[in-house]
């Protein structure tokens, strides 16, 4: 998920009931729910080394631990640099409680990139599998709305409370956020009939004669009954939306239907790239497409994208594509991520890339 719905969980976590065990519980939940991120660090080793390390150690059951302890070390510094001050005095931290806190909130973290297409890797690195619920959007406004709310409306609840002179001792927020952290699995639960329907209705068809052999449907934009359907049969992919509510698949004339590409040596030199490898360890449904370099330049270049992202009816670029600029000899000249057509001039006459 993207970092707000990572920080609002965090902070709904404290707000119901957490807080009430030592101070700095909410600050240390917050953080340790967004920090497992950290890993966009890799970023600064270009494109490819960060995407092929997205979601790795930092997202595993093994790095949660390590993970929390930086989290505390953190808080523990500001802690100490404000001079040890504490809203409530008889509330000391307890830091072996936060520590627990923040290897729960780090475990949050994983369970909300499961939910999503992207996928998470817990496993590593013992293995390098992915795994992914494919219930929710990456941004789901839905969730936000509700966490959102939890965080918010005891704060008009305490207003009203002082205009009428009430006092309540303790954290305020308890059961608003208690109510938020349910609702979100409220809507995990809705989205994962929605989807099993959807799954449902492409198994139950044939595609232009032919019987699937995997399906999958991956979710779009805050439309719970809306699905991008991927269908695999032995000699093409098609993709297509889905209405779980009903339910019903697009017909035929509106299906998009994706022959497998042949391969070739120069698919085979593009796939043992180090972008090949990361790519098709992470993609379900990857499709390479191979383009002879226009002279005077000579090579190929071999572009990868993965079906999860081909939303049927939507035109534009493709969400997380990628590609291999081969030399005539088939070796590797650049890596790259996201170029559109148009700039392929720029990497052609670039002979020093990311090798």
């Amino acid at each position: 998920m993207e970092p707000i719905t990572h920080f609002l969980t965090g902070a709904c976590l404290g707000r119901a009931g957490l807080n009430r065990k030592t101070a700095l519980a909410t600050a240390t939940l917050t953080l340790a729910a967004e920090a497992p991120d950290i890993d966009v660090l890799g970023r600064f080793g270009g494109p490819v080394f960060g995407f092929a390390h997205h979601r790795g150690f930092t997202h595993s059951f093994l790095a949660i631990p390590l993970v929390a302890a930086l989290v505390v070390l953190v808080i523990y510094g500001v802690w100490r640099a404000r001079g040890r001050k504490v809203k409530d005095p008889n509330l000391p931290p307890r830091w072996g409680v936060l520590f627990l806190y923040a290897c729960l909130a780090g475990l949050s973290h994983i369970l909300l990139d499961f939910t999503n297409n992207y996928g998470v890797r817990p496993f590593w690195p013992l293995s390098e599998r992915w795994f992914s619920w494919d219930i929710v959007f990456i941004v789901e406004p839905v969730l936000l709305i509700i966490l959102l709310a939890g965080l918010i409306l005891p704060s008009f609840g305490a207003l009203i409370n002082e205009e009428i002179g009430v006092r309540r001792r303790g954290p305020k927020g308890r059961l608003a956020a208690t109510l938020a952290l349910i609702g979100v699995i409220a809507v995990w639960i809705v989205r994962d009939f929605e989807h099993r329907r959807a799954i449902a209705a492409l198994q139950a068809r044939s595609y232009r004669g032919a019987e699937p052999t995997r399906v999958s449907a991956y979710p779009y934009w805050f439309n719970p009954f809306l699905w991008s359907g991927v269908v695999e049969t032995r000699d093409f992919f098609a993709v297509m939306s889905v209405d779980s509510l009903t339910p019903e698949v697009d017909p035929d004339d509106r299906v998009v239907i994706r022959a497998k590409p042949e391969e070739t040596p120069v698919t085979l030199a593009a796939k043992k790239t180090y972008l090949g490898r990361a790519y098709l360890d992470w993609a379900k449904y990857p499709i390479t497409e191979t383009e002879e370099l226009s002279p005077p330049q000579r090579g190929y270049v071999v572009r990868f994208h993965d079906l999860r992202y081909e939303y049927a009816g939507r035109a534009g670029s493709r969400p997380l594509s990628s590609g291999v600029v081969l030399d005539e000899k088939l070796n590797p000249v650049t890596q790259f991520f996201g170029l559109r057509p148009s700039q392929l001039g720029a990497i052609e006459n670039d002979r020093g890339g990311t090798p």
